[in-house]
Protein backbone atom coordinates (compact mmCIF):
# COMPACT_ATOMS: atom_id res chain seq x y z
CA UNK A 1 0.00 0.00 0.00
CA UNK A 2 3.00 2.67 0.41
CA UNK A 3 4.52 1.46 -2.54
CA UNK A 4 5.52 4.31 -4.94
CA UNK A 5 3.21 4.77 -7.92
CA UNK A 6 4.25 4.68 -11.12
CA UNK A 7 3.86 7.77 -12.88
CA UNK A 8 2.65 7.97 -16.93
CA UNK A 9 6.06 7.01 -18.03
CA UNK A 10 6.43 3.70 -15.85
CA UNK A 11 8.95 4.98 -13.25
CA UNK A 12 8.16 6.04 -9.78
CA UNK A 13 6.57 9.55 -8.47
CA UNK A 14 9.88 11.56 -7.62
CA UNK A 15 12.00 9.67 -9.29
CA UNK A 16 14.62 11.72 -10.83
CA UNK A 17 15.55 11.31 -14.41
CA UNK A 18 19.53 10.55 -14.90
CA UNK A 19 21.53 12.92 -16.68
CA UNK A 20 22.85 12.08 -19.92
CA UNK A 21 26.67 11.24 -20.03
CA UNK A 22 28.17 14.81 -21.10
CA UNK A 23 30.44 14.90 -24.26
CA UNK A 24 30.91 18.27 -27.06
CA UNK A 25 27.67 17.10 -29.18
CA UNK A 26 25.77 16.71 -25.92
CA UNK A 27 26.88 20.11 -24.83
CA UNK A 28 26.62 22.03 -28.14
CA UNK A 29 23.25 20.51 -28.60
CA UNK A 30 22.31 22.08 -24.69
CA UNK A 31 23.90 25.48 -25.38
CA UNK A 32 21.74 25.43 -29.11
CA UNK A 33 18.32 24.68 -27.19
CA UNK A 34 19.38 27.17 -24.39
CA UNK A 35 19.86 29.57 -26.60
CA UNK A 36 17.05 29.06 -28.82
CA UNK A 37 14.74 29.72 -25.77
CA UNK A 38 16.85 32.77 -23.72
CA UNK A 39 18.92 35.52 -24.64
CA UNK A 40 21.79 35.06 -22.79
CA UNK A 41 25.22 36.38 -21.56
CA UNK A 42 28.32 34.51 -21.62
CA UNK A 43 28.16 33.76 -18.11
CA UNK A 44 24.60 33.16 -17.73
CA UNK A 45 25.19 30.11 -20.51
CA UNK A 46 28.53 29.26 -19.03
CA UNK A 47 26.46 28.54 -15.93
CA UNK A 48 24.11 26.51 -17.45
CA UNK A 49 26.55 23.95 -19.58
CA UNK A 50 28.96 23.86 -15.70
CA UNK A 51 25.63 22.66 -14.23
CA UNK A 52 24.87 19.85 -16.71
CA UNK A 53 28.70 19.13 -16.53
CA UNK A 54 28.23 18.76 -13.12
CA UNK A 55 25.18 16.54 -12.69
CA UNK A 56 26.56 14.43 -15.49
CA UNK A 57 30.18 13.93 -13.39
CA UNK A 58 28.16 12.87 -10.67
CA UNK A 59 26.13 10.50 -11.67
CA UNK A 60 28.48 9.07 -14.76
CA UNK A 61 32.06 10.03 -13.54
CA UNK A 62 34.78 11.29 -16.04
CA UNK A 63 37.10 13.98 -16.26
CA UNK A 64 36.05 17.06 -15.58
CA UNK A 65 39.40 19.22 -17.13
CA UNK A 66 38.20 17.78 -20.22
CA UNK A 67 34.52 18.59 -20.08
CA UNK A 68 35.45 22.36 -18.96
CA UNK A 69 37.70 22.15 -21.81
CA UNK A 70 34.61 21.30 -24.13
CA UNK A 71 32.67 24.45 -22.18
CA UNK A 72 35.55 26.63 -23.11
CA UNK A 73 35.62 25.10 -26.49
CA UNK A 74 31.68 25.76 -26.89
CA UNK A 75 31.62 29.18 -25.65
CA UNK A 76 34.14 30.45 -27.59
CA UNK A 77 33.04 29.04 -30.67
CA UNK A 78 29.44 30.50 -30.14
CA UNK A 79 30.88 33.58 -29.54
CA UNK A 80 32.91 33.76 -32.90
CA UNK A 81 28.95 32.66 -34.66
CA UNK A 82 27.60 35.18 -33.21
CA UNK A 83 25.24 33.22 -31.45
CA UNK A 84 26.19 35.14 -27.74
CA UNK A 85 27.01 38.55 -27.67
CA UNK A 86 27.29 40.47 -24.41
CA UNK A 87 27.17 43.69 -26.42
CA UNK A 88 23.99 43.08 -28.00
CA UNK A 89 22.35 41.42 -24.96
CA UNK A 90 23.34 44.05 -22.62
CA UNK A 91 21.85 46.88 -24.80
CA UNK A 92 18.72 44.88 -25.80
CA UNK A 93 18.35 44.74 -21.99
CA UNK A 94 19.05 48.32 -20.73
CA UNK A 95 16.82 50.19 -23.31
CA UNK A 96 13.70 47.60 -22.53
CA UNK A 97 14.66 48.57 -18.77
CA UNK A 98 14.50 52.23 -19.03
CA UNK A 99 11.28 52.26 -21.49
CA UNK A 100 9.73 50.28 -18.61
CA UNK A 101 10.82 52.91 -16.06
CA UNK A 102 13.63 51.18 -14.27
CA UNK A 103 16.76 53.70 -12.61
CA UNK A 104 20.12 53.82 -13.89
CA UNK A 105 20.90 52.00 -10.53
CA UNK A 106 18.46 48.99 -10.96
CA UNK A 107 19.46 48.37 -15.01
CA UNK A 108 23.35 48.80 -13.59
CA UNK A 109 22.67 46.20 -11.18
CA UNK A 110 20.55 44.05 -13.25
CA UNK A 111 23.30 43.53 -15.85
CA UNK A 112 25.85 43.17 -13.50
CA UNK A 113 24.03 40.12 -12.31
CA UNK A 114 24.32 38.35 -15.52
CA UNK A 115 27.46 38.69 -16.08
CA UNK A 116 28.07 41.69 -18.54
CA UNK A 117 31.44 43.34 -17.95
CA UNK A 118 31.80 47.01 -16.36
CA UNK A 119 32.48 49.16 -19.45
CA UNK A 120 29.17 47.42 -21.05
CA UNK A 121 27.80 48.16 -18.58
CA UNK A 122 28.24 52.17 -18.53
CA UNK A 123 28.21 51.98 -22.51
CA UNK A 124 24.84 51.07 -22.80
CA UNK A 125 23.41 52.66 -19.52
CA UNK A 126 24.24 55.93 -21.19
CA UNK A 127 23.00 55.02 -24.37
CA UNK A 128 19.53 54.15 -22.55
CA UNK A 129 19.62 57.42 -20.50
CA UNK A 130 20.34 59.60 -23.74
CA UNK A 131 17.07 58.39 -25.10
CA UNK A 132 15.06 57.84 -21.94
CA UNK A 133 16.00 60.62 -19.03
CA UNK A 134 16.26 59.52 -15.19
CA UNK A 135 13.05 61.57 -14.62
CA UNK A 136 11.68 60.51 -17.61
CA UNK A 137 11.92 56.72 -16.46
CA UNK A 138 11.13 58.10 -12.71
CA UNK A 139 8.20 59.66 -14.04
CA UNK A 140 6.96 55.90 -16.36
CA UNK A 141 7.74 54.07 -12.75
CA UNK A 142 5.25 56.35 -10.88
CA UNK A 143 2.51 56.17 -13.34
CA UNK A 144 3.00 51.99 -13.55
CA UNK A 145 2.92 52.07 -9.96
CA UNK A 146 0.32 54.60 -9.20
CA UNK A 147 2.40 56.57 -7.20
CA UNK A 148 2.30 60.28 -6.57
CA UNK A 149 -0.03 62.54 -8.78
CA UNK A 150 -0.42 59.22 -10.21
CA UNK A 151 -2.69 57.78 -7.38
CA UNK A 152 -6.93 56.76 -8.23
CA UNK A 153 -7.62 59.20 -5.35
CA UNK A 154 -6.00 62.49 -5.03
CA UNK A 155 -7.36 63.29 -1.64
CA UNK A 156 -4.87 60.09 -0.70
CA UNK A 157 -1.86 61.72 -1.87
CA UNK A 158 -0.43 63.93 0.78
CA UNK A 159 -1.18 60.80 3.53
CA UNK A 160 0.85 58.82 1.55
CA UNK A 161 3.58 61.36 0.37
CA UNK A 162 5.97 59.59 2.81
CA UNK A 163 5.04 55.74 1.62
CA UNK A 164 5.72 56.44 -2.43
CA UNK A 165 8.75 58.69 -1.66
CA UNK A 166 9.64 55.62 -0.17
CA UNK A 167 8.37 53.12 -3.24
CA UNK A 168 10.83 55.61 -5.88
CA UNK A 169 14.16 54.99 -3.54
CA UNK A 170 13.41 51.55 -3.23
CA UNK A 171 12.93 51.84 -6.93
CA UNK A 172 17.05 53.25 -7.34
CA UNK A 173 15.86 56.91 -8.09
CA UNK A 174 17.40 59.38 -6.09
CA UNK A 175 15.81 61.55 -3.23
CA UNK A 176 15.24 64.65 -5.46
CA UNK A 177 14.23 62.75 -8.70
CA UNK A 178 11.40 61.34 -6.36
CA UNK A 179 10.70 64.39 -4.57
CA UNK A 180 10.42 66.01 -7.94
CA UNK A 181 7.69 63.51 -9.39
CA UNK A 182 5.67 62.67 -6.54
CA UNK A 183 5.39 66.48 -5.42
CA UNK A 184 4.62 67.59 -9.53
CA UNK A 185 1.55 67.24 -11.30
CA UNK A 186 0.68 64.65 -13.78
CA UNK A 187 1.34 66.02 -16.44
Amino acid sequence: MDEPKDGPRGKAAGARKQPRKVSPRYLENAALHYLKRYAATVSQLKRVLLRRVENSLRFHGGDRAQALGWVDELVQKLIRNGLINDQAYAETKAHALRASGRSARVIAQKLRMKGVSEDVVADKLAQATAEVSEEAAARIWARKKRLGPFRRDPASRKENRMRDLAAMARAGFSFSTAKKIIDGTAE
